[in-house]
């Protein structure tokens, strides 16, 4: 649940959002009984205004911050960013609002972009992407007062709204499937451990696995590249047992995979199956094309503007929103595995590449 809005108010005082704002403003248009009675709404709702947003007489930066906190040379290269970003940019050119963005190597080089760009009044208010456990962000940007939407979730308790698919469902999809055509040795070629979306991701494999009674479901963490995806996909088709299926957290490491299989002679999808969590135009263009989950990551990024849009102004929608469930797009990368493995003991685990 995000902070009070003046729709908020206005639905609770019975009277119009314009009456709120005049009211809250101390400026003439509404009657004291009912300026009063606003006042009374909003203290009894704890509202309060964006303090740094309204700094320098109320004037607006028309601009909002994105600081990403991801190896420079992985974003350059993902289509799901690329397609986010226009979705983002669609709705804040069309309101004639910037957008900031920053690609910073940690986290803490993020907060100082906050900070900094809060101080100097750059932003309306900021997206936030990457959710992390006890992300640090969210007490630094409640510290800052501005408007803020992230991308990721669900969420518990107070905070910044949040906009957010359900990633288990979507693994768990998956997992069924592979499952289905009879896959019992599966791995996970995970994003970077400390995301939430990677260990939500982690966690379905595993409980899928169990659920399933699979052989074999291992994780394995990585930083989204195509190089270790390539390596790590090396060293799980160089094991004595091998997986009959991977499943890779982004389209670029699904496809440094499908060049590793190439390479090493494993042939797609007679020896090994691929799965994409993301899907794109380089999942399509390549052969095989890639079995993906699909979504509008367009519509998505516009989503995430608009609501933003809506924050600043202090009319959003006051309650986290859940985006439709990618669903599973099936192609020419997965088939049934050669041949059946015997029935064995459950395995789900996670791999740290860096012990």
């Amino acid at each position: 649940m995000g902070r009070p809005t003046i729709a908020d108010i206005a639905r609770q005082a019975g009277v119009s959002k314009g009456a709120v704002s005049f009211a809250l403003n101390g400026r003439p248009g509404v009657s004291e009984a009912t300026r009063a009675r606003i006042l009374r709404v909003a203290e009894e709702m704890k509202w309060r205004p964006h303090s740094a947003a309204r700094a320098l007489g109320g004037a607006r930066a028309d601009a909002v911050g994105l600081v990403i906190a991801r190896p420079a040379r992985t974003i350059g290269v993902e289509p799901f960013f690329g397609q986010l970003l226009s979705g983002l940019q669609a709705v804040l050119s069309a309101g004639s609002v910037a957008l900031h963005l920053m690609v910073v190597e940690d986290t803490a080089a993020e907060i100082d972009v906050y900070r900094r760009w809060a101080s100097e009044h750059r932003v309306d208010g900021f997206i936030v992407v990457d959710l992390q456990t006890r992300d640090p962000r969210l007490p630094a940007l409640d510290e800052l007062g501005l408007p803020a939407v992230v991308l990721g979730g669900p969420g518990k308790g107070a905070g910044p709204l949040r906009i957010w698919a359900d990633d288990r469902e979507a693994m768990l999809s998956i997992v069924d499937y592979l499952a289905a055509i009879g896959h019992r040795r599966i791995a996970h070629l995970a994003g970077l451990p400390h995301f939430q979306h990677t260990q939500r991701r982690i966690r379905a494999v595993r409980d899928a696995s169990r659920r399933l009674g699979l052989e074999e479901a291992v994780s394995v963490p990585t930083d989204f590249s195509d190089a270790e995806g390539a390596a790590a996909t090396r060293t799980l088709l160089s094991r004595t047992r091998r997986p009959t299926a991977i499943v890779y957290d982004s389209d670029v490491m699904a496809v440094a995979g499908l060049g590793v299989a190439g390479e090493m002679g494993v042939a797609v999808p007679g020896d090994l199956s691929i799965v994409s969590f993301d899907d794109s135009v380089l999942a399509r263009i390549v052969h095989p094309p890639l079995t993906a989950l699909s979504r509008d990551t367009f519509a998505l990024g516009e989503q995430v503007a608009r609501t933003l849009l809506a924050v600043v102004d202090e009319a959003g929608p006051g309650r986290d929103l859940q985006m439709p469930t990618p669903r599973l797009t099936v192609r020419e990368s997965t088939a049934p595995p050669a041949a059946a493995s015997p029935a064995g003991v459950v395995a789900a685990r996670v791999i740290d590449t860096a012990s």
